[in-house]
């Protein structure tokens, strides 16, 4: 494709963020801390989680607490954001998952409907493991 004289060149994409849950989320709406958390001890989160990458968020979204359905959301950080201590590094070396949580609210702006959910078996060993890590005292979500 060749760029017409009155464009200066291509426009770069803005970075995507995902967040899963099991929220029931509108266009707009922001997602903040201070309310229960969606994991561990469902206490209220001192962070909020995005990610880079769909298959991090249907992660989320999958081992969200409750029974509702699982989403999986398009968002906009307002405020800065970090690396997810509790996966960089930690788990993973750098941020493979491109893990991020902030302290700043993000913005709900738009919700992916289509996308593939791990296998059964799959899902069972990550709350399997997640059970172990909670019995060893393990339960971060970065509540240290």
């Amino acid at each position: 494709m060749k760029l017409s004289e009155n464009q200066n060149g291509p426009t770069p994409f803005a970075q995507t963020y995902f967040h899963g849950s099991k929220a029931d989320l509108k266009v707009g709406d922001l997602i903040e801390v201070g309310f229960n958390s969606n994991y561990g001890q469902n206490k209220n989160a001192k962070y909020i989680f995005l990610t880079g990458t769909l298959d991090a968020a249907v992660w989320g979204a999958e081992l969200a607490l409750g029974d509702a359905k699982e989403r999986v959301y398009l968002v906009e950080p307002l405020g800065a954001i970090e690396n997810d201590p509790d996966l960089t590094d930690k788990k993973f070396t750098g941020n493979p998952s491109q893990s991020f949580r902030s302290i700043h609210p993000f913005r709900v702006v738009g919700e992916v409907t289509i996308w593939q959910g791990h296998n059964l078996e799959q899902v069972k060993a990550m709350k399997e493991a997640l059970e172990r890590l909670k019995e060893q005292g393990i339960n971060s979500l970065n509540d240290e």
